[in-house]
């Protein structure tokens, strides 16, 4: 049997109790699949007391999930949302809300939203109570610490350009991916991007390619702004995205809009394989 010490209050003073029930985790929780389990309980550890309101608040989530801001960020929210069907609450503990809440409030602060009180980490057990405890450390040491994507300001968008200045900025870039980006508004009535990346040139030793197109993509979703600004029409554009890794964060320094008409883009890349940079 599972102890909690008696921590079955939420921040908001919704007592739990004993009237919970197991029920089904929707399918409109889509961060909320493959976990390891399929029921939760409701009332939630957030005091939601119906399906309606798990998934209009949970919903609101699944972006920063999407981002990858931290490695349990899905098994944090995840466990308040829909927390597993036991004889009690398990809740995660504090160093884990604090490990999630330290990379993924620069995220939310960069979408204008502050880390919510709803999940000030004080309210969460120490680790010395029966709680979900974070893994980071083991984490980094069984999995390469990859560079990081973050909220930074969105580079201009430039539409006039020679392949020779496209040619200058490669040689003073540790990347260069072309995406694809396309919108379309969500049920909710969210807008909710489709983003296709294709690594044009890498220069030798910097990052492995598939690397680079999953880390353009959270730099894409962490830096909403930017892609909102690069999709003003539901109609797909394409761009190429120049940057640099810098401290292990990754910088989005130049963004050229990639017009059929201009051939400009396609002419830098066939001549960046034989390009010596000065």
């Amino acid at each position: 049997v599972f102890a909690v010490n008696g921590f079955l209050r939420v921040a908001t003073g919704f007592d739990i109790g004993l009237s919970t029930k197991c029920v089904v985790i929707p399918k409109e929780m889509g961060m909320c699949h493959k976990i390891g389990y399929s029921e939760m309980r409701l009332p939630n550890l957030m005091g939601h007391t119906s399906m309606a309101e798990v998934i209009l608040k949970s919903t609101t989530w699944q972006h920063l999930v999407h981002t990858d801001c931290h490695p349990h960020v899905r098994m944090f929210l995840c466990s308040l949302f829909a927390p597993i069907c036991l004889d009690t609450f398990i809740h995660p503990c504090r160093s884990m809300c604090v490990a999630v809440r330290d990379s993924c409030a620069p995220v939310l602060l960069c979408h204008g939203h502050p880390w919510p009180d709803s999940l000030d980490c004080d309210r969460f057990p120490g680790d010395e109570d029966m709680c979900l405890a974070s893994v980071t450390k083991e984490y980094k040491h069984l999995h390469k610490v990859l560079p990081r994507p973050a909220c930074q300001t969105c580079p201009a968008v430039e539409e006039f350009f020679t392949h020779k200045r496209v040619l200058e900025a490669f040689c003073d870039s540790n990347f260069a991916v072309k995406v694809k980006l396309s919108k379309r508004r969500t049920v909710f009535d969210d807008q909710e991007y489709n983003i296709e990346c294709q690594v044009e040139f890498i220069t030798p030793g910097s990052l492995l390619p598939y690397e680079t197109q999953s880390m353009i993509q959270q730099w894409l979703l962490i830096n909403e702004k930017c892609t909102r600004r690069m999709t003003p029409t539901l109609r797909p554009m394409v761009y190429l995205l120049v940057g640099n890794i810098e401290g292990g964060i990754i910088l989005v320094n130049q963004v050229y809009h990639w017009q059929r008409k201009d051939s400009q883009l396609t002419l830098a890349t066939q001549k960046w394989r034989y390009h010596k940079c000065l």
